[in-house]
């Protein structure tokens, strides 16, 4: 079974698939070795890794490098963040072709102006419905597996209210879509009601301290939603984590010791040491020499 068809297994055989964000190999393989059952990839965490904050400056070929080295690392479904799909309905079908070609399982697209931002900024911009909805048909009928998961995300909430980002989801899911994701929900009834209101399966984006309020998943579970990221986990416990031992070691001159302190080798078995060792042992001896028989 390829990635697309466990996916979509998983969607039907399971209730609300919880996905943290990965940003990288690293930490696409610590969540799969956590035991999740698919991997989300976060636009945020990869505009990060280039050097830059959540405003749309990471290129589709950037996103496109990050998520095939992450598909190739792990072992489980990839979902990933495609942003505005980088264009027109144009740039779009190219989006939908490069991220199926390097194995995505799926991938969600907005309907923010280029360069867009992060859902839970202030001051968005959206492109009229119309267009919209040229580009979500053109990403469904774009792909060449079936199973390709297009997630509309709209965006329309903080800009033109709740009840508008419903009629955006519904009429994306008539356009193709397969979910919807309508980003930052702004209180706990809107929150329960998306499941309700859309009209397909529904994606909830957790991101704490973001514009959406803090809830329990089991929750969000109960309400219907079929997939929940938190794209935010690692990496701003990564940040957080990265200051604050580096304050230390400034001030004392001495490495710090870590909540949980793991040996060079314990580092390496998380990156796939344990599969590599045996390769070394059976290519790094001699050949031994055929006898005549």
């Amino acid at each position: 079974m390829n990635q697309r068809a466990a996916l979509k297994n998983l969607m039907k055989t399971q209730d609300m698939l919880v996905l943290p964000g990965a940003y990288d190999c690293i930490t696409a393989r610590l969540i799969e070795r956590a035991g999740f059952p698919a991997v989300y990839m976060t636009g945020a965490g990869t505009a990060a890794i280039c050097g830059y904050p959540d405003y749309g400056l990471a290129t589709m070929s950037e996103m496109v490098q990050n998520a095939g080295r992450i598909a190739a690392t792990i072992n489980i479904p990839l979902i990933s963040d495609a942003d505005t799909g980088y264009g027109n309905e144009l740039n779009v079908i190219r989006t939908v072709r490069e991220f199926e070609r390097i194995g995505v399982a799926g991938i969600h697209i907005e309907d923010q102006v280029f360069p867009k931002k992060c859902g839970h900024l202030d001051n968005k911009e959206l492109i009229p419905l119309d267009d919209y909805l040229v580009k979500i048909r053109a990403a469904s009928e774009a792909r060449t597996d079936r199973d390709f998961l297009i997630i509309a995300r709209t965006d329309s909430r903080a800009v033109l209210g709740f009840d508008e980002a419903v009629r955006r989801s519904n009429a994306a899911l008539a356009a193709g879509a397969d979910m919807v994701f309508l980003e930052a929900p702004q209180t706990m009834d809107e929150v329960l009601s998306v499941p309700k209101l859309v009209k397909g399966p529904c994606l909830l984006n957790v991101v704490r301290g973001g514009k959406t309020p803090d809830l329990d998943l089991k929750d969000a579970r109960k309400a219907g939603y079929k997939i929940a990221i938190v794209p935010g986990l690692l990496l701003f416990s990564v940040v957080a984590t990265c200051e604050e031992v580096l304050d230390e070691l400034k001030r004392t001159d001495r490495h710090p010791k870590l909540a949980k302190d793991l040996t060079v080798r314990q580092i390496f078995s998380r990156f796939g040491a344990d599969e590599w060792d045996p390769l070394r042992e059976r290519y790094g001896r001699p050949a031994q020499p055929k006898t005549a028989g």
